[in-house]
């Protein structure tokens, strides 16, 4: 179904066709590593999740539902929804010839572009047809039952569940611990199976950051594939989030930002994208009001370089990002989805909302989040600007997670900022640019505000320069500081290739300064001056400024 979303038309365009955002990975099993349950309570109408005890603001100017029915086909467990199932993809696949019917639990077949997205449909639609001659083997040991006792189930989801279980021996003697039991039987597509295979990679390679969650183990048998985590007993950040009423002060945010935001730029500088950030997907390790966070559940993660881009269509659909349903995205991609939480965090209501996925799409694409009612005349600038700058529809134009932990709104957080991978990919772009482009970037440098420069000092510092100067080794050692199996799988050290001319000329601060800004980022900030407008103006078109292209440019 490639051809019913290019990357010029929006996804909306035919949203009958994408209608959910999902990838055919094993989701992570209902309540992952999470020791309780969600609370129930009884409803009115029949629905086959238990109902929140809480409500979600709705956005401003739109009235609740007069009653359930009205909503077409979503009976939702929570405020913020996960995607529906595939039954609008499979009917209208059935309609047009490419496959058999599917039982409704199904998995969700990728949005894969072009010819090779359409098989992958197909086989996901054949009912297990493509099993045939699949390997299941992934050469993980089979001695679960020797290091861990099995206890009670904590959640279930399609592809598997999850459980409670307490180490044998080794590190986690005595301790308890979770374990996700992926069946595979429901792996039916080399995909799949592949799905398993990075998301066990990425979870051991981040292992080790303090905000990741803790990998221990993966077992496999004939059946199953056992993945031994953390236990997280601290439920869920949306939890949280409902528990105080739907928001979060903004001293008490700021606590929650940073560890969200540490743990991202940790994943981006190892060529990982998560691909879907949300509340759900945050656990506390505790129920402490100060227990650390942890992030989870990287099945639909994906390993990509920051030079390239991936095309299908994954997340879930209050937090997926524009450029996701128009089919080109990196790394920005998760910094939008963290916007929305920040959203979430401090006003309570979504910035984009409808009562349909189709809906939600379409309001992705085309609104704009509103900053105008209530709470947001009491939110102070800094906060408001930090969001406006992750929500900005123009992926070029949005902070990094690195950019973030140095905005003014989180500058008295005292946190050690991080190398950021965003600086290596300007740099080499910097590099293989023309001469006329890095003059015009030099002067535009020299315009660059305060608070960016704030960034700009502390990524030069974290390379640690030699009598002033940054060369090819400085970008190479602070790699290697960071380096995981996870960053070689992504081929991130690939970009150092080209990066050579640094070998034979160092880069001093200013040099670096000039190299490393976005001139989109800048173009997104206010009171760049005339001496930045006209340096940008330079750099764009090669032209210098005067004629009244540049005047209604300038003044736009």
């Amino acid at each position: 179904m490639g051809h019913c979303c290019s990357k010029d038309e929006p996804a909306v365009d035919n949203i009958e066709v994408i209608t959910s955002v999902k990838h055919p990975t094993p989701p992570r099993a209902a309540s992952e590593a999470v020791a309780t349950p969600p609370p129930q309570m009884t409803s009115g109408f029949s629905s086959s999740f238990p109902a929140s005890p809480f409500q979600s603001p709705l956005p401003a100017g739109v009235r609740p539902s007069p009653s359930p029915a009205s909503t077409p086909g979503r009976k939702f467990r929570w405020p913020f929804p996960p995607p529906s199932p595939a039954k609008p993809i499979m009917a209208i696949m059935r309609r047009r010839g490419l496959g058999k019917q599917q039982p409704k639990e199904g998995p969700i077949p990728e949005e894969g572009g072009g010819e090779g997205g359409e098989a992958r449909e197909r086989v996901a639609d054949g009912a297990g047809a493509g099993d045939l001659g699949l390997d299941k083997s992934f050469g993980y040991p089979n001695n679960l039952a020797a290091k861990y006792e099995l206890g009670k189930e904590l959640g279930r989801g399609h592809f598997g569940h999850t459980c409670w279980a307490k180490g044998k021996k080794g590190e986690v003697k005595g301790q308890p611990v979770a374990v996700k039991i992926i069946s595979k039987a429901k792996m039916t597509t080399a995909l799949s199976i592949e799905d398993v295979r990075r998301e066990v990679k990425i979870l051991k390679a981040l292992s080790g950051h303090s905000n990741t969650i803790k990998f221990y183990d993966a077992f496999e048998d004939e059946n199953n594939v056992y993945v031994v985590m953390e236990l997280c007993e601290g439920g869920e950040l949306l939890d949280r989030i409902l528990s105080r009423g739907g928001r979060y002060t903004e001293e008490d945010a700021k606590t929650i930002v940073v560890q969200i935001l540490n743990v991202v730029a940790y994943c981006h500088l190892q060529g990982v994208v998560h691909r879907d950030l949300k509340p759900e997907n945050f656990l506390f390790t505790s129920r402490d009001e100060d227990a650390p966070l942890r992030i989870i559940d990287f099945g639909l993660s994906d390993f990509v370089r920051p030079d390239e881009h991936l095309n299908d269509i994954v997340g879930s659909a209050y937090y997926v990002a524009p450029e996701v349903l128009r089919r080109s995205y990196n790394l920005e991609a998760d910094m939008w989805s963290i916007g929305v939480i920040i959203y979430i965090l401090l006003c309570g209501s979504r910035p984009f909302w409808a009562r349909t996925e189709s809906g939600i799409f379409r309001s992705v694409l085309r609104s704009d989040p509103n900053f105008d009612d209530s709470p947001w005349p009491n939110v102070s600038p800094e906060a408001k600007d930090f969001v406006q700058r992750l929500l900005n529809k123009d992926h070029r134009k949005r902070m990094t997670a690195a950019q973030a932990l140095s905005h003014p709104w989180l500058r008295d957080s005292n946190q050690a900022m991080p190398l950021d991978i965003f600086i290596f990919k300007m740099v080499k772009s910097y590099i293989c640019a023309t001469s006329f482009k890095r003059a015009a970037l030099k002067a535009l440098a020299k315009a660059i505000p305060e608070d960016e420069l704030v960034y700009l000092r502390t990524q030069f510092s974290l390379l640690e320069p030699k009598n002033g100067s940054v060369s090819l080794d400085n970008f190479r050692v602070a790699l290697a500081k960071h380096v995981t199996d996870a960053m070689k799988e992504s081929r991130v050290p690939d970009i150092l290739n080209l990066m050579q001319p640094l070998a034979y000329k160092a880069m001093g601060f200013e040099e670096f300064c000039a190299a490393a800004i976005s001139t989109y980022q800048l173009e997104a900030l206010e009171g760049l001056g005339q001496h930045g407008s006209s340096s940008l103006w330079i750099f764009r078109t090669g032209r210098k400024p005067g004629s009244s292209q540049w005047r209604n440019w300038h003044w736009k």
